[in-house]
């Protein structure tokens, strides 16, 4: 063998020893470099503690940053994190106060917005620009507005996008679904959906600004109002937050809670692109509950107390069914645990909200609760607090995105402090 044969034959050899097939790299949980999805947090309150240990499950993800306004919280979050990369690679994460410095990072491939609700529209559009696949909490926007041009951003730059509605990835709330959308209850006449009071005006007086807390960053894009503990309690409080009562931060439990139940209603339906033609407020000033919204076909669904919290009630002409987190009842009583027939109509499957998330940036596909999705179901519950605050009858067409109320169009958008501004992408 000459010379020049032999070196290419032992390189070949040399290479077939050095390149391992990623079936190989994959087994026991290994995920080769190339393959993981690099996470960074932006947000580390309370709920950033379970989402943390859900979405480092995926073998595939690792946090590498995390990004918070409250120091002592982003410090606690970093030790949770490191604890859960301990599981598959030890690895150290870089903290952030400001966080389109986490977004500058190259080596970040998605982000995990769970930062109060003014902030996500801002930070979701900036995560789209700089290349980041997106994970964003429920409710996805504070205004019809920012949710439309969360959903515009989203497709612009080709990004993969979750809503936190992770209700649709577990079997209650499919199984209630699926039953309604195959006619197992006949036609529905009523929903009638328990999720507490709409949203409020902010009366909290201020208060001292905490140590370790940018209190005019944590205001971000909003109005601003002094520091109140109530808005943004303190690590060790053992209570939510509750800046989501109000009126430029979050929209009270229509949109807390509502973001999941008119979710499914929505899913139940078949309104995942669309929505209600009409909001229908009580007369009665103050009112916390009694609204109803109506769909083109008739359908009626009531934002009431009908016996249980956080539960949906799907009335039809031959029987209910009844769903929360906890339950699922229907009449008759055989449907809850129904197995449906191969020629029964079948919704979007996922049991495990956070690996569809990974197996969607894998295949660069629309997860369970894709942007779109979110922004549609965040209208409904935006619309919901327009029609209980103007106490006006409201017509609105889904396909426009509008009112027949002027004042009500311009309740659709909010405006933005100082040099924000989340039209500009």
């Amino acid at each position: 063998m000459k010379r020049r044969n032999f070196i290419g034959q032992t390189a070949k050899g040399a290479l077939a020893f050095t390149i391992i097939p990623r079936s190989v790299l994959g087994g026991n949980g290994f995920v080769a470099p190339s393959d993981r999805i690099n996470l960074g947090y932006i947000g580390t309150g309370k709920q950033s503690y379970g989402l943390v240990n859900a979405i480092n499950g995926p073998k595939e993800t690792l946090v590498l940053a995390a990004c918070d306004v409250y120091e002592k919280k982003l410090e606690h979050f970093i030790g949770l994190a490191q604890k859960a990369n301990e599981k598959k690679v030890a690895t150290d994460v870089k903290g952030y106060k400001h966080y389109r410095e986490l977004l500058d990072r190259k080596d970040i491939d998605a982000v995990v917005i769970a930062t109060p609700d003014h902030w996500h529209a801002q930070i979701a559009i900036d995560a789209a620009k700089a290349g980041k696949d997106i994970y964003c909490e429920k409710p996805l926007a504070l205004t019809i507005a920012e949710g439309r041009a969360m959903v515009n951003a989203t497709r612009k730059y080709k990004r993969v996008f979750q809503t936190g509605s992770m209700q649709r990835s577990s079997f209650n709330f499919r199984q209630a679904a699926e039953l309604v959308a195959n006619g197992y209850i006949g036609k529905i006449s009523e929903i009638n959906v328990s999720v507490g009071e709409p949203v409020k005006q902010c009366d909290l007086p201020t208060e001292p600004v905490p140590d370790g807390l940018d209190w005019d960053l944590w205001i971000g894009p909003s109005l601003y109002r002094g520091f109140n503990k109530i808005l943004a309690p303190p690590l060790e409080a053992k209570e939510w937050a509750w800046w989501r009562g109000y009126r430029d931060f979050g929209g009270g439990y229509i949109t807390d809670w509502g973001a999941h139940m008119f979710d499914i209603v929505q899913w139940a339906l078949g309104m995942d692109n669309s929505g209600p033609v009409q909001f229908i407020p009580p007369k009665e000033p103050g009112a916390k509950n009694g609204l109803s919204f109506v769909y083109a076909n008739g359908i009626k669904v009531n934002h009431k107390n009908w016996g249980e919290g956080n539960a949906i009630q799907f009335l039809g002409d031959k029987g209910k069914i009844e769903v929360s987190r906890g339950f699922i009842r229907s009449n008759p009583e055989n449907l809850a645990s129904l197995k449906f027939k191969t020629s029964d109509k079948r919704l979007y499957f996922s049991d495990n909200h956070y690996q569809d998330w990974v197996d969607a940036i894998k295949k660069r596909s629309k997860p369970i609760c894709d942007v779109e999705t979110g922004h549609r179901t965040a209208s409904v519950c935006n619309a919901v607090n327009i029609a209980y605050e103007l106490q006006k009858d409201l017509k609105w067409d889904p396909a426009k995105e509008a009112f027949d109320n002027p004042y009500a169009n311009i309740m659709r958008s909010r405006p933005y402090r100082g040099a924000w501004d989340f039209n500009k992408f």
